[in-house]
């Protein structure tokens, strides 16, 4: 992992590249959960609504826990972390609270939420990502990110929106 130089992190000197690096390291954690869910056999199970992510009882595994919408346990599986790039850190664009799943009271799923050991995947959501798509997007943020920087040095003076096909883009 690369830390940003200490005295470089409170200036503005460099805040395009520092907000492209955080939208990078998003777009690997969002590819990631996705990736390594898709080695598991929850996203093809209809019946399999949410996963309890258990990444903090032990550091060379991820425990997953399958539940249904009624809140019951239907599945286990273990994911291997061999590598720091195999994590499976919280992704907020994945999980239950920032999603606004609805979990049953007192289910096995709210009971696996209350001891705060992991974090939950809304497999709705998950399976609606477009990773093609979160890419291109991600590739347009961070070029308008590193382009802030590049305008304020002077680097670049104007540029054009669109694709160039047609003579309706702005210039800038």
């Amino acid at each position: 992992m690369t830390h940003s130089h200490p005295e470089a992190s409170d200036s503005d000197e460099f805040k395009g590249f520092n907000e492209a690096q955080r939208l990078m390291w998003c777009h690997e954690a969002r590819a990631r959960v996705y990736e390594r869910f898709m080695q598991t056999g929850f996203i093809d199970d209809a019946n399999v609504a949410a996963v309890h992510v258990d990444n903090t009882s032990r550091a060379d595994r991820v425990f997953l826990v399958a539940f249904d919408m009624a809140g019951q346990q239907v599945g286990v599986d273990t994911l291997y972390t061999d590598e720091p790039s195999q994590v499976l850190d919280i992704t907020p664009e994945f999980d239950h609270d920032y999603t606004g799943m609805d979990v049953v009271p007192d289910s096995q799923l709210g009971q696996a939420i209350s001891r705060e050991n992991g974090w939950v995947v809304n497999l709705k959501v998950l399976r609606e990502y477009e990773p093609s798509v979160d890419r291109r997007a991600t590739q347009r943020a961070v070029f308008l990110a590193h382009l802030q920087d590049m305008m304020k040095n002077g680097d670049v003076r104007g540029f054009l929106f669109g694709r160039g096909d047609s003579d309706d883009t702005d210039t800038a």
